[in-house]
């Protein structure tokens, strides 16, 4: 069991730089839980040094863009999300299945030619911003956060138990908005949108803007719940643990 305040803490030594994993199609979030299937030989020596030192890894999302003049790296958006390795298993020689929880939230400054066959980033950490004029309305804003958040999700028992939970529990607002943002299909600009947005009031009405837009339409689970649902180790299918990566 890991300490939720021992996992999103950064290391003392953090200086900033950070190992990035760009993935076509994926924003992760923080406090969402991503499984990833490494086996390139360059994020498995990113997944090395990760696991020798602080345990993290940036994940970020490529664009599709053209690469800027001077460099061959396809881009990636300019923000990403700081995970923390909570769970790893050699499957194979050189194949590896990893869970990864979203820590921060995080804009890149620029990257950096470290001499290493993985791409390295020197970044900006965004804690999330609770505006005190918010915090008379913070708790309705929650409820109409739910509200529209229960009005698109299919009528699953499962579903609707996880809902129930949030809106009884103590959860706060930023965490609750990562977790729909990372959970429902929206649009990858919109989901990178949001986690761009460190004011957690701006956020949550983001997301409300979205779910009565009908941006996202549900009638199963999502795609993150599917690659996590169908890809469990546990059945020792390991060429399932989610879907291999090209573009990287």
């Amino acid at each position: 069991m890991h300490n939720l305040e021992d996992v999103t803490r950064l290391p003392d030594d953090f200086d900033g730089r950070v190992r990035l994993f760009p993935l076509p199609e994926l924003v992760v979030f923080p406090h969402a839980m991503q499984p990833l299937h490494v086996f390139e030989p360059r994020y498995c020596e990113m997944l090395a040094e990760s696991l020798a030192g602080d345990n993290l890894i940036a994940m970020a999302t490529l664009t599709g863009g053209i690469a800027t003049a001077g460099s061959h790296l396809p881009p990636v958006a300019s923000t990403v999300c700081l995970g923390r390795i909570i769970s790893h298993a050699e499957v194979e020689a050189e194949k590896h299945n990893i869970l990864l929880v979203g820590t921060r939230r995080a804009q890149i400054v620029r990257e950096i030619d470290a001499k290493r066959p993985f791409r390295i980033a020197e970044v900006d950490v965004a804690d999330d911003i609770y505006p005190p004029t918010g915090a008379n309305v913070r708790l309705e804003l929650k409820g109409r956060l739910l509200k529209a958040f229960g009005d698109v999700i299919p009528p699953s028992a499962n579903v609707q138990k996880n809902l129930h939970e949030l809106m009884a529990g103590q959860m706060g607002l930023g965490p609750i908005t990562d977790i729909i943002s990372y959970t429902l299909p929206f649009e990858v600009e919109d989901k990178l949108r949001l986690l761009a947005e460190p004011d957690v009031d701006a956020r949550a009405e983001e997301l409300v803007r979205l779910l009565k837009a009908g941006s996202v339409q549900l009638h199963s689970v999502s795609i993150e719940e599917q690659s996590i649902e169908d890809t469990s180790v546990d059945r020792g299918d390991n060429e399932r643990f989610p879907p291999p990566f090209s573009v990287n």
